[in-house]
């Protein structure tokens, strides 16, 4: 029994003592494997050092202390780490390693961006924690030339080695120095970052509870300060692939739309600016953001910022704009909302219903803002097939240096967007008490001939009051007109195959005036009309015929006011001064209809017109042959009764 005993002590000792030798084994080997990526960074040039590492086998857990990392050349970038703690550490294959989880503490890294924008960021993160990580055995060189795009590729890259099953940051804290007496610095602070599945590159989740900012927007002589807080900031499916790519100029070909975003959402977002300035927007989202990569170049845009921070001369504004432009091409959302709104001002609180922007259509709802005069209101403000990148591009086109724009630049704004509309408009009229109110304003316009539109289409419904101060508009007041009520529907189209120009319908309606209609026709009109070039416009209108002319008016109190307004300057009765008016027309008529019995009939309906109130006339001109449009509207003006000869008259009245 004794003999066991002293056996079984002896096999103890043994075996601790082979345990504690292994043990020893594999820190060592730890440690070199540490020491081994250190060296790495030190043959690059930078600087590496640590403090103490050990390695517990039973738990695998791997520990280093005081890290310490300095980039070549100095004071470039720099990351200070009191703890990493690895737990369940293992080495599937040479080149990677995983763990079960990562604990590091007290982070410190300090970034000076050298070109361009001269930049300091200084991050502090007291602790970070990822479960089911998995990495590369050996870290990348990280770049040396002190680019802001080339940092970002870098972080981008090193996302692409990495997984892991969630990443928990509590806090983050950054301080960005823009240098003495220039806006962009200041004070940034994270809270309550989680990501969750990280895959090489991909993320599924990253949430952040809460952004908050100061930003100096100092101006020399005018310092000031922007503050902020953002909450709720969610990303969905994020992939790095795209945007590494078109970081790369060397690399970026790709001329197909890759996503980079699935869905962003912000919960509210606040603002303040000049004292008395706030800003607050209730939930934003994105949907499906994409990116080119040949297109989508940031680094070509930086390289064309002046160095010395000097004002770009006009030839590199147009080169940044253009660059800008071909941005805007490469970038891609397929749907963005912005909630409501509320901005406060020393003049008075706006409000904004929400932006919406799809990828037809910009819009506005909800406006309510104060103005000197009151307060506006607007339903709803669209722009149609809006292009930021034809914007940039027509904004390049007008920078000429010396010489005015073109009127085929200035057309060019018919590129940016295919038409506006406004609708429920309520807005103070000058210094009145009055309102304007706009049901609808819609203009479109598209099939373009270099720049010129070749079809348009306007819409107006608005009620305005009468102007005493416009001598025009004097008659109306006098006859107790205060406002007037437009109805204006206008479309014009061109078509190339046949030739054909149509003015159909072209409606005014004067609600409690008139309701006029006209719709028009020109046949063999020719491509070389849509020009800017009076010369060939001239020479190609030569060929236009003029097509059927149909002209109709309805009466709804202008006859009366017409009347009215001659019994006052007459000094007659309304009777009489509709009597009077009637055979002046007829007079007028008579020396026409000698040459033309047609215009005998359009006289005897326009005087009927008159005579009694409430009706419609209606007038027909169908020409008799070809008429060129030159031609009649010289003799229009030098011959009116040969230009109406050329037309069968058809001229009706009635109830």
């Amino acid at each position: 029994m004794k003999r066991i005993l002293i056996g079984l002590i002896a096999l103890l000792v043994l075996g601790a003592g082979g345990w504690f030798g292994f043990n020893v084994y594999v820190q060592h080997r730890a440690t070199s494997e540490v020491e081994a990526t250190f060296e790495q960074i030190r043959a690059g040039g930078g600087q590496a050092s640590h403090g103490k590492i050990t390695f517990e086998l039973a738990t695998r857990t791997l520990t280093i202390e005081d890290i310490n990392v300095e980039s070549a050349p100095p004071q470039l970038a720099s990351v200070k780490v009191a703890k990493v703690t690895a737990v369940g550490v293992r080495q599937p294959v040479e080149t990677r390693f995983t763990a079960n989880g990562i604990e590091v503490s007290g982070v410190e890294v300090a970034f000076t961006a050298t070109d361009r924008a001269k930049l300091k960021a200084n991050y502090k993160i007291p602790r970070i924690s990822a479960q089911d990580f998995s990495g590369p055995t050996r870290a990348a060189a990280a770049p040396l030339s002190g680019s802001i795009i080339d940092m970002y590729r870098f972080m981008l890259a090193q996302y692409a080695t990495v997984s892991a099953a969630s990443i928990a940051v509590p806090t983050v804290t950054v301080n960005v120095d823009a240098g003495t007496g220039n806006a962009g610095g200041g004070d940034y602070v994270y809270s309550g970052l989680s990501i969750q599945n990280v895959d090489r590159g991909k993320i599924e989740t990253a949430k952040t509870d809460r952004i908050t900012y100061a930003i100096d927007l100092a101006q020399p002589g005018k310092p000031a300060k922007m503050t902020g807080e953002l909450s709720g900031l969610a990303a969905y499916d994020f992939d790095a692939t795209a945007v590494r790519a078109s970081l790369d100029q060397k690399e970026s070909s790709d001329d197909s739309f890759h996503k980079v975003y699935r869905h962003i959402s912000v919960n509210s977002y606040v603002v303040t600016t000049a004292p008395g300035v706030r800003v607050q927007i209730d939930g934003i989202s994105l949907d499906d953001i994409a990116i080119r990569p040949s297109k989508f170049r940031p680094a070509e845009i930086i390289a064309l910022v002046p160095a010395d921070g000097s004002i770009p001369t006009p030839a590199q504004s147009r080169d940044m704009m253009e660059k800008v432009a071909d941005f805007f091409e490469g970038f891609q959302i397929g749907k963005v909302e912005i909630g409501k709104q509320k901005v406060d001002t020393p003049q008075g609180t706006g409000r904004l219903s929400a932006v919406k922007y799809d990828r037809d259509t910009i819009a506005l709802e909800g406006l309510d803002m104060p103005l000197p005069q009151g307060q506006l209101k607007m339903e709803r403000f669209a722009l149609k097939s809006f292009s930021a990148a034809n914007l940039m591009r027509w904004a390049a086109s007008l920078r000429t240096p010396g010489q005015p724009p073109s009127p085929d630049q200035m057309l060019g704004l018919f590129r940016v967007l295919e038409g506006a509309e406004i609708k429920g408009v309520v807005a103070p009229y000058k210094t009145t008490r009055q309102f304007v109110t706009i049901d609808t304003l819609s203009l479109n316009w598209g099939q373009l001939v270099g720049s010129i539109p070749s079809k348009v289409n306007l819409v107006v419904k608005m009620v305005t009051p009468t102007d005493p101060s416009n001598p025009a508009q004097r008659p109306l007041i006098m006859a107790g007109v205060d406002k007037l009520a437009i109805n204006l529907d206008l479309g014009a189209a061109w078509t190339e195959s046949s030739g054909a120009f149509a003015l159909a319908p072209a409606t005014l309606d004067l609600g409690n005036l008139a309701r006029a209609q006209a719709r028009f026709a020109l046949a063999n009109v020719p491509r070389g009309v849509f020009t800017t070039d009076p010369v060939q416009a001239m020479s190609d209108a030569g060929k236009i015929e003029t097509g059927a002319i149909e002209l109709s008016l309805r009466d709804s109190g202008a006859v009366d006011l017409v009347v009215a307004q001659f019994s006052r300057m007459q000094n007659v009765s309304r009777d009489a001064a509709r009597s009077a008016i009637v055979e002046m027309i007829r007079a007028q008529g008579e020396k026409l209809a000698a040459s033309n019995l047609d215009v005998r009939a359009a006289v005897n309906a326009l005087a009927g017109f008159v005579a009694t109130s409430g009706q419609t006339l209606t007038i027909k001109l169908t020409p008799r042959a070809k008429v060129p449009l030159m031609q009649f509207m010289q003799l229009s003006q030098s011959d009116p009764e040969s230009a109406l000869a050329q037309f069968r008259i058809e001229a009706t009245t009635g109830l």
